[in-house]
């Protein structure tokens, strides 16, 4: 029926407000039909029941509907949809936002790692830290962004403290060198004041995450890590939709409970169209100088982990009391690690998993640079 198509074809300008894509090519459009006298019937799902967007969107469909000839009154069916069209949707809006990713200073050549988990203390922060230390001493420029708005952290597990500043209405990273290479770091810790809690949710977490990378300068760096807040939140899925070629790697613990929660975190990545690269199991078992071993958190739970998402494990970090001091001093213990150190590894890992991330050029390079830093400590 031509009216119908029309009617479909008119329906496909109307955006979903959060998602800014059609709601025809999210399949939230179901069932059209127009009777003699010009009604027409259109069902509507939306992702829940209580969507706070209903009014908005019932708004634009009969507006949209009403603009096509032969169309007199319009009769909305709105339901929800199904967990199966919800995952496809998800799928869709992350396509859509690969397509049309807003423009950063993000070099395309440099790989993006959000280092993620499903509950706090793993410690994510302190492997983001040593990472960007191994990383920047394979010769590399490292940006990081303390991505964790209420739990920042990685100001002083660093030890890059100072002011931001503005150059050219961007924030400028404050940077150190760190071995043949540098770390570029932007957190809030360098906003507010280390003891204070900040009282930030919904669309002000958003924004502000969204500065760290709109209005930011990363020209420059070769790779770029993203340490999160726990959970699947709205930071995280603001990072997914303005770095949508990032790769995610979970971090967890061994026990039980911690895999469960890491499971929710490679979930999200699953249905928001991100590539889950890897898992970092932390915490294992360690060997006492009195002979025995001793596994205070379980053991093999990462390993499980990495099975059941048929993904890597890319290291597995005994439980060492030097991470923890070397957080609080400000002096990660990968500064000190030679090329077979487990940081060193793990670097490795990220210099290749990089390269599949990005284009084939990019991965010569940081491949290039790994074998220098190989070459230089042997």
């Amino acid at each position: 029926m031509e009216i119908v198509d029309n009617l479909r074809a008119r329906l496909r300008d109307v955006r979903d407000p959060e998602l800014q894509a059609s709601i025809v090519d999210l399949g939230m459009v179901g069932e059209i039909t127009v009777d003699a006298e010009g009604v027409a019937s259109i069902a509507v799902a939306l992702t829940m029941a209580a969507c706070p967007l209903r009014s908005t969107i019932e708004r634009d469909v009969r507006a949209a509907a009403l603009s096509v000839h032969g169309i007199t009154d319009v009769s909305l069916a709105i339901g929800v949809l199904s967990p199966t069209a919800k995952a496809e949707l998800l799928r869709t809006a992350r396509r859509v936002a690969q397509a049309d990713a807003p423009l950063t200073t993000v070099p395309r050549s440099a790989p993006v790692f959000m280092i993620a988990s499903g509950k706090g203390g793993v410690g994510k922060s302190s492997i983001t830290a040593n990472a960007a230390v191994a990383l920047a001493r394979t010769g590399l420029r490292v940006g990081v962004l303390d991505a964790d708005i209420w739990g920042f952290s990685l100001a002083r597990l660093l030890n890059i403290h100072g002011d931001v500043h503005v150059r050219n209405g961007k924030m400028v990273p404050l940077e150190r060198p760190e071995g043949r290479g540098s770390i570029a770091l932007l957190s809030m810790g360098h906003l507010a004041d280390d003891d204070s809690a900040l009282l930030w949710r919904g669309l002000m977490v958003q924004k502000a995450v969204a500065q760290f990378i709109e209005d930011a300068d990363w020209t420059g760096i070769d790779a770029l890590l993203i340490d999160t807040p726990p959970g699947t939140g709205d930071i995280v899925m603001t990072l997914a939709r303005l770095l949508p070629h990032l790769g995610q790697i979970v971090v967890t613990t061994p026990a039980m409970a911690a895999q469960q929660v890491a499971a929710r975190a490679a979930d999200f990545a699953a249905k928001s169209n991100l590539r889950l690269l890897g898992i970092i199991e932390n915490m294992s078992g360690y060997d006492c100088r009195c002979g025995e071993r001793h596994t205070p958190f379980g053991e093999g739970g990462g390993l499980d982990l990495a099975r059941r998402l048929s993904v890597p494990l890319l290291v597995s970090f005994p439980l060492l009391p030097s991470l923890a001091q070397g957080g609080d001093d400000g002096t990660p213990i990968a500064q000190n690690e030679n090329e077979n150190g487990p940081f060193a590894q793990l670097a490795q890992q990220l210099i290749t998993l990089g390269g599949e991330l990005v284009p084939v050029g990019c991965t010569a390079r940081l491949l290039d640079a790994l074998d220098h830093s190989v070459a230089a400590s042997s």
